[in-house]
């Protein structure tokens, strides 16, 4: 055993520059055993007490050079981090930029992000014994006392005797402290609510010492618990005695040998008992009370999938491709060893069944694999498939599930519960020990990275986490991103480069659906004045004439896009934000997809007064309504934002959808992938140009990506496949190379542009995000930044234009305004930072973010740094 005092490193739960580093604590003697890396604590920090994780354990330096304080709590006794998974969050830190005790929070679920909650007891010296009380609280000795020599009420009447010579003779504070000592200690809120006219008195009673206030970390959910009922006899005691029962306990018997029956299931739940035998719960409790049966609570894991029956499924036969990815792949995975690897297979090319078999060899090793998907809507399939495949060893974890079963299904996975983890980007960070495998299905997808500090991505995180654990990395993907496709096809020595894997055929030999490109310039000219094109209607009536379904992708929600007067040009737009408000007609009012701003549609114009207000653009909402009108009885099963708000809303859709209760599956971009439904035989794009325009480099590949991904979902079984892409600018190159299923040409073309105008995968970029109410201390001190950093990087020998030779090299694009630049009052600018190399420009960033913080914070100036962006809106 360690001699000696051990001292815990943590990082506290105070998101702050000066926050962000180890503060070290003494382990309570009690505590050892239980403390470790990972370990959650509650610790005093200044006058209050606050979460924090623990880092590292190490002795105490002796003699110690300054009085330490001792961690106050244990809040778990099994870690919620692991150390691989400490280690990932101090990484996360420096290759974000952001602090370490935000890269940890992350990786937890939101059960788990306890805050301080102030309680108010009796102060010690005040808490004589009354005999019901907690031995805790009091001397117990003292306490026996009491009891052996005092008539019943007496305690009562010493204990207000002894008060009363404190000074507190006010019926007020005798009600205000009989309250708390019947509870030993009750919430600052509670007594408040209990007491909301004497905060003067309470507020007193703390000053005079008479109560207490004390710091408790509380967790924002509890284990759920039932009541349940056991034998507390053996089996064989119990047979024996439903022989004694008489005639009168006749019931007590029947639930003896009710539970005897069920043996092999107990304990079971009390509620169960009572309604199979139409008993009441006295009967059991008589059971009880003769020390035949024990009721106790019991812990229920709460399982979104309980009571769902899930086909079981057996591994397919392998392509002839699939085979030889397959067995690339197992190699790796028998060799234990880190590898990556991207998967480009075309949409149909089964690298789904590859997924689920190399999951089979995974679990057969004894180890743990993580299916990440992009969307909330692919994962009731994936589910489905992997549900089927693998029965109760999967665990799903997704934001539409209640805050007790995401933190159920968690424990399921730390616990080792269960193998298989499937979920969106979050759940790159399951708390597996032995990781196997990590499985990221659309991997050019931006909802991997997260909008939010710390603006981490899903994939970078997924090998990092491969490195630790020798596992293996599959990016499987139709249309890969540019990054990771340039760095499989270049053979990068980077650590997150992949090995290119390809299958470029459909698992079912059937053929690519043929894409028509409509011009919809040439509708117009044709008096076509619909939302659709003459071959898009037609080949929608053909197949409700078949019975066979269509995907129709519209990447708006909402009815129209703005609304406008026709008369004097005014365009309704938010009051807190630079963009335009969206007319919703389910709610009748238009509204900011930003801030959430929300007014009813005007009648007339607010500036001229005109009568002439239309609405321009068209939303889902509008498609719906115009599918209605052109083939009436037509059933349409809409699937955006606004349809999928309640909880297993896309599950339902879907469902309904898959049950031919609808011809036609109308979305956002959440119907263009991953959907697999075998009488879809049409496609139709209602408008593909809609990102082209956006001041985004990555808008061409977002609109291919888009574009090759719905069409991907024709003709995926027996019936052929048929899109319509109606588009405004149908001679852009993404958009014929979508038409062509052609992503080698496609990238060919993209990548002669990154090139020329310096962007991924031919350097890095960080964009800067300042933020302030007032546009003139905006500008000054977002200039006074990239002055600062471009200064710094001079003195470095980095800055410079991107066209120099050097590999070393860094430049600086802005301060300009944002291409949204006013959000919720607030008004933005943002610097672009280019940078290839090996030098350090996110570590110099930060310094520079850093420096400013204390006249920013002044200033209630916001700065935010995005490490390889997504967004740049």
């Amino acid at each position: 055993m360690e001699t000696g005092n051990l001292v815990a490193k943590v990082i506290v739960d105070v998101p702050a520059k000066d926050t962000d580093r180890t503060f070290d604590y003494l382990i309570p003697d009690s505590m050892r055993p239980w403390i470790e890396p990972g370990s959650r604590v509650a610790v005093p920090f200044g006058k209050r007490t606050v979460q924090a994780f623990v880092i590292s354990v190490v002795p105490a330096e002796e003699p110690p050079k300054y009085r330490m304080r001792a961690i106050q709590e244990l809040l778990d006794l099994v870690p919620p981090l692991s150390p691989d998974l400490v280690d990932l969050g101090k990484w996360m830190s420096e290759r974000y930029a952001c602090n370490q005790i935000m890269a940890l929070q992350v990786m937890i679920p939101t059960a788990l992000k306890g805050k301080a909650e102030r309680y108010i007891s009796i102060a010690e010296q005040h808490a004589f014994a009354n005999t019901s009380s907690v031995h805790t609280i009091h001397d117990v000795d003292y306490e026996m006392h009491l009891q052996r020599t005092m008539q019943p009420d007496q305690g009562e009447e010493l204990e207000w005797a002894l008060l009363t010579d404190d000074g507190m003779s006010d019926p007020t504070e005798r009600r205000i402290v009989s309250f708390i000592q019947e509870k030993e200690q009750v919430p600052l809120q509670q007594l408040s609510r209990r007491f909301p006219e004497e905060a003067e008195v309470i507020k007193a009673l703390l000053r005079r010492g008479v109560l207490q206030e004390s710091q408790v970390i509380k967790d924002k959910l509890s284990k759920k618990t039932m009541k349940a009922v056991d034998l507390a006899i053996s089996i064989d005691k119990a047979s024996a005695a439903l022989e004694k029962f008489s005639a009168k306990a006749q019931r007590q018997r029947e639930v003896l040998a009710f539970l005897l029956e069920r043996s092999e299931f107990l304990p079971l739940p009390l509620k169960e008992v009572l309604t199979s035998l139409s008993v009441s719960a006295a009967t059991v409790k008589a059971l009880e009370d003769k020390g035949y049966v024990i009721t106790e609570d019991v812990e229920v894991f709460r399982d979104p999938y309980r009571g769902r029956r899930f086909k079981p499924t057996e591994p397919l036969p392998l392509t002839s491709e699939q085979q030889l990815v397959y067995e690339r792949i197992v190699r790796q995975l028998d060799m234990r060893e880190q590898g990556a690897y991207l998967l480009h297979g075309v949409t149909g090319s089964g690298k789904t069944e590859v997924y689920l078999q190399t999951i089979q060899r995974c679990i057969s090793q004894n180890r743990q694999a993580i299916v990440l998907v992009p969307e909330i809507s692919l994962t009731p399939q994936m589910v489905e498939r992997f549900k089927g495949r693998f029965g109760d060893q999967v665990a799903v974890m997704h934001s539409r599930l209640s805050g007790g079963e995401r933190y159920d299904e968690w424990r399921k996975i730390r616990e080792g519960r269960v193998k298989v983890a499937i979920g969106a980007r979050s759940a790159v960070f399951a708390p597996f020990r032995e990781l196997g495998l990590i499985i990221m299905d659309e991997e050019h997808e931006t909802s991997y990275k997260q909008e939010e500090t710390p603006k981490y991505h899903a994939r970078d995180v997924a090998i990092r986490r491969a490195h630790q654990h020798g596992a293996v990395v599959i990016l499987g993907s139709a249309t890969p991103s540019l990054e990771s496709y340039y760095a499989a096809r270049s053979q990068s020595n980077d650590e997150f480069a992949p090995l290119l894997l390809e299958m470029p055929t459909r698992a079912l030999g059937n053929t690519l659906p043929e894409v028509h490109i409509m011009d919809m310039r040439e509708e117009l000219r044709a008096g076509n004045r619909s939302m659709f094109s003459r071959a898009l209607h037609q080949g929608i009536a053909e197949r409700l004439e078949r019975k066979e379904q269509t995907v129709l992708l519209l990447n708006r929600r909402g009815h129209s896009t703005f609304v406008m007067c026709r008369s004097c040009g005014y365009v309704a737009g938010c009051p807190h934000c630079d963009i335009s408000l969206t007319y919703h007609q389910r709610s009748n009012n238009l509204r900011c997809h930003y801030c959430g701003y929300s007014e009813p549609v005007p009648q007339t114009c607010p500036e001229c007064g005109s009568e002439h207000i239309r609405y321009f653009g068209t939303g889902t909402q509008r498609v719906e309504e115009e599918l209605a009108k052109l083939f009436p009885g037509i059933r349409v099963v809409r699937m955006d934002v606004d349809t999928t708000t309640e909880k297993n809303a896309h599950e339902k859709l879907l469902k309904q959808f898959r049950d031919k209760k609808a011809d036609v599956l109308l979305g956002t971009q959440m119907v263009a992938k991953g959907l697999d439904f075998p009488d879809v035989t049409l496609v139709g794009v209602i408008t593909a140009d809609s990102a082209l325009n956006l001041p985004d480099f990555r808008a061409a590949e977002k609109t291919f990506q888009l574009l090759t991904q719905v069409a991907g979902r024709a003709g995926r079984h027996q019936l052929p496949g048929e899109v319509f892409v109606q588009s405004y600018t149908p001679e852009h190159y993404s958009v014929i190379h979508a038409s062509r299923h052609d992503y080698a040409s496609f990238v060919r073309e993209e990548l002669k542009h990154r090139r020329n105008l310096h962007y991924p995968p031919y350097c890095r970029l960080i964009l800067v995000t300042f933020s302030h109410e007032q546009l003139p201390v905006l500008v000054r001190l977002a200039e006074n930044y990239s002055a600062t950093l471009q200064g710094r990087a001079r003195q470095r020998g980095w800055f410079g234009n991107m066209d120099r030779l050097t590999s070393d090299v860094l430049d600086i694009l802005g301060p300009v305004a944002s291409p949204i630049s006013r959000i919720k009052n607030r008004y933005r600018f943002q610097c672009m930072i280019k940078w290839r190399g090996n030098i350090d420009a996110i570590g110099l960033a930060q310094q520079v973010a850093d420096e400013m913080a204390e006249s920013a914070q002044a200033q209630k100036l916001l700065i935010s740094l995005d490490v390889d962006p997504q967004m740049l809106m």
